[in-house]
């Protein structure tokens, strides 16, 4: 996500942090680069402009070019510009007086309606809810039958009426068919064409002045750049757009789309997809999103999404079997399984402090086939084995090569990493039980 311009941002900024002191000129050396990577990431040239004027008149102020770390400082100044830029504060979605909350989803033919209803309908699931998804694009062929396959997947029922029928009664029908079954919120899917024209906005016009939806989300691409911030302001000129859903996120090396549209055309930024499985929908935090373009990571964001994977419970049982030193090959797999389902390995080192300026050559050095790889190797294992790493001597290392089609040198270091692993483990589990780690630490007994 934003590679290009993260990379061009930490190589313009990181020349100003390794400055023991500055001056106006070196400031102005490093936004004239700061511009130009913007500009290169298409970002709108206004947004561009006055991005570089606010930076440029706070930086060059006596309290930072005199202070002890004025690169430093600058670079805090760029971050809290660009959280302003990109919207300063989370907009969550509106809720109605009355229920249900009415999402109607809107955008050009290929942007992801159809696939960000189903994953904005898992999203709000997790909060206890009830969803009901309206299949209302009656014009692409097979819309609802993906709708409705995406339905069956996560297991939320899909309101559809055929192809034969007006899109605004299936709206109409749809909010109706949710009221009296108790279902909320309702996620109206809308069409979509290859190019804005007056029929297709007169339609979501109507849909809109019928069922009064509590948001009207534009799902937007972030990979065509300008010409989604082009595409918000049209259809903002039509309909009462109140946030926007960008997709393909972590397919956009550049960020023009992101830092641009709400300056341009006032929209809040909601949710940003993220891959393509189902709970790739990110709820748009702008500091968090500003700290990953200058490579400082998002620790709340992963720290999250680990949370999604391990209940309450399964933490403090791990947590005692690390104090008690039982920390095995069994617990490590279980452990593997939950970070594979947290996301791709590219997109968790992103989300890790400092990892900005060195993402490159970790994603060259491990990849996503290394989780199967060490899978491989401990299911060729028994379970005696996993529990007992040290009685596996080299017979068992050949046999365990065999199963896992890898080399007996491979089994080997998995080994001698595990081995470190679980010192490190048991240390930390005798620092725990003599009270010796701070009491923020998750390891703390008392």
């Amino acid at each position: 996500m934003f590679e290009t311009l993260s990379d061009r941002l930490a190589e313009s900024l990181g020349r100003l942090s390794r400055k023991g002191r500055l001056t106006e000129q070196d400031v102005d050396n490093a936004m004239r680069e700061v511009r130009r990577a913007l500009l290169e990431a298409d970002v709108n040239f206004k947004v561009a402009r006055d991005f570089v004027a606010s930076v440029r008149e706070r930086a060059v102020g006596q309290d930072v070019l005199k202070s002890l770390t004025p690169g430093q400082t600058v670079i805090g100044i760029v971050n809290e510009e660009l959280v302003t830029i990109l919207g300063a504060e989370r907009e969550p979605l509106r809720n109605p007086d009355r229920p249900p909350q009415i999402l109607m989803l809107v955008g050009l033919q290929g942007s992801g309606k159809t696939t960000h209803a189903a994953k904005l309908a898992a999203h709000l699931r997790k909060d206890g809810r009830s969803p009901l998804m309206v299949a209302g694009d009656v014009y692409r062929p097979a819309a609802i039958n993906q709708l409705q396959a995406l339905g069956r997947q996560i297991n939320i029922p899909v309101y559809e009426e055929g192809v034969n029928s007006d899109p605004v009664n299936i709206a109409i029908n749809g909010v109706a068919h949710a009221r009296e079954r108790g279902l909320n919120p309702v996620i109206i899917d809308t069409a979509g064409r290859l190019q804005i024209d007056e029929p297709m906005m007169q339609e979501l016009v109507n849909v809109e002045q019928r069922v009064h939806p509590t948001e009207i989300l534009l799902v937007a691409d972030a990979m065509t750049g300008q010409e989604a911030v082009n595409v918000a302001d049209a259809f903002n000129q039509k309909l009462s757009i109140t946030g926007l859903i960008l997709t393909k996120m972590d397919g956009d090396a550049r960020g023009g789309a992101a830092l641009s549209i709400r300056s341009v055309t006032g929209i809040p930024i909601k949710f940003i997809g993220s891959g393509e499985k189902i709970d790739a929908l990110e709820p748009f935090y702008p500091q968090r999103l500003a700290s990953r373009i200058l490579g400082m990571g998002d620790v709340v964001s992963l720290i999250e999404r680990a949370q999604e994977q391990t209940s309450e419970a399964d933490a403090l049982k791990m947590q005692d079997r690390l104090v008690k030193g039982q920390f095995n090959l069994e617990d490590f797999l279980d452990q593997l399984q939950k970070v594979k389902k947290m996301g791709p390995l590219s997109q968790l080192l992103e989300l890790i402090p400092g990892m900005g300026s060195q993402l490159r050559q970790a994603k060259a050095e491990i990849s996503d086939d290394d989780y199967k790889q060490i899978e491989a190797i401990i299911r060729s294992m028994t379970n005696t084995e996993r529990r007992n790493p040290h009685i596996i001597d080299g017979r068992r290392r050949r046999r365990i090569a065999r199963g896992s089609g890898t080399s007996r040198e491979e089994v080997s270091q998995l080994l001698k990493q595990f081995s470190e692993m679980q010192k490190m483990m048991s240390q930390i589990g005798s620092m725990a039980k003599k009270g010796r780690l701070p009491k923020n630490m998750p390891f703390d007994l008392g």
